[in-house]
């Protein structure tokens, strides 16, 4: 087993079943998480028996590097291996103060979005919890970053915004993101942690009680209409219950706010009427939209919203008092932007 998926409390059962003192179990955590360790015999100050019966019985294994693309902006887009020949897709995106990981949480995706490049891929499976631990190691491994013990820390947030719906694989997701958080883990601030749900209502405010990390909502959409037209997973929990599970997300505020995530298609949902719509939507909510113009892939049968539009839209939203950022695409040359990741892009 992968001792790189198991949180504090199922670590230190894996060495009560040893016989082995808890604090020898810090040592193993430090070692994996603080020093980077992906063998056993790299940990000096354990036991050499130790040492030999964990290596009979675990592993401290990253996903395999298969491939890395680079965007002209910088954005890495990298094709993981994983032990069972299945392939996932990590993106890794530098901006001049600080330096985000994109994790994806499935293997392909059954919500099937149908502007958005992962759905076109069967779902094969979800992560499991050291897949997903496993992409932030990669990253910190390309980086050479040092970590939460050092100063020049590089990687400085961290979004579950790749392949799959977090939410479908909760579990996993919730156990990697628990030591994502460790202060002798990975040891990043839940503020730093934001999880993109398409909108599985049952899941937001058990999201939001048992993690408290940021939230982003993939809406799309002001009303029904026009999303059940483009997201297949209106039909099961329609808008209301969706904003309504919003209202209820734990510990929102003016400060920390959810972050409503909204596709620009042109002639889909792209109106000023439909902007105004949008705002009253979420009007009573601590809220921001991120308007993210549309990343093209092959085949797809959509098209952007034109920068005019896109301008009016967002001053339709900014005049009813809504806080609005238009994104600026990463790695479209690479298929690595917002809905474009498909784990055999890279493997054609």
């Amino acid at each position: 087993m992968n001792l790189l998926g198991f949180t504090r409390q199922n670590f230190a059962v894996v060495f009560e079943q040893m016989n082995v003192p808890k604090w020898r179990a810090g040592q193993v955590w430090d070692w994996i998480y603080r020093k980077s360790a992906t063998s056993f015999d790299e940990m000096s100050n354990v036991p050499a028996e130790m040492r030999a019966e964990l290596q009979g019985n675990h592993s401290i294994a990253y996903p395999a590097v298969d491939r890395v693309l680079t965007s002209s902006d910088g954005t890495e887009k990298f094709l993981l291996q994983l032990s069972d020949g299945e392939s996932v897709e990590m993106v890794l995106i530098p901006e001049r103060d600080r330096c985000t990981v994109c994790v994806s949480s499935q293997i392909g995706c059954g919500v099937k979005c149908s502007f958005c490049h992962t759905g076109t891929q069967p779902f094969v499976r979800n992560l499991e919890a050291h897949e997903i631990v496993g992409q932030v190691m990669v990253a910190r491994q390309r980086l050479s970053d040092p970590g939460a013990l050092n100063s020049k820390r590089l990687i400085t947030n961290i979004v579950m915004m790749g392949m799959g719906e977090p939410l479908h694989n909760y579990e996993n997701v919730s156990s990697a993101i628990k030591i994502m958080m460790d202060s002798d883990g990975l040891a990043f601030s839940r503020r730093r942690i934001t999880l993109s749900t398409s909108g599985v209502v049952p899941f937001i405010v058990r999201c939001g009680t048992e993690l408290c990390v940021n939230l982003a909502v993939s809406l799309h959409a002001p009303n029904d209409e026009i999303r059940n037209k483009i997201m297949p997973i209106n039909n099961m929990y329609n808008v209301r219950e969706l904003i309504n599970a919003c209202r209820q997300y734990p510990n929102t505020n003016e400060a920390r706010r959810i972050t409503f995530e909204y596709v620009m298609l042109r002639d889909v949902n792209d109106s000023e009427q439909q902007a105004i719509e949008l705002a009253a939507l979420i009007r009573d909510i601590p809220a921001k939209v991120n308007l993210i113009p549309w990343n093209p892939w092959p085949g797809a049968p959509f098209k952007t919203s034109s920068n005019s539009q896109i301008d009016r839209f967002a001053q339709a939203l900014a005049r009813t008092g809504v806080t609005v950022i238009t994104r600026t695409p990463r790695g479209q040359d690479i298929l690595a932007a917002c809905g474009q990741l498909k784990s055999s892009s890279l493997s054609k």
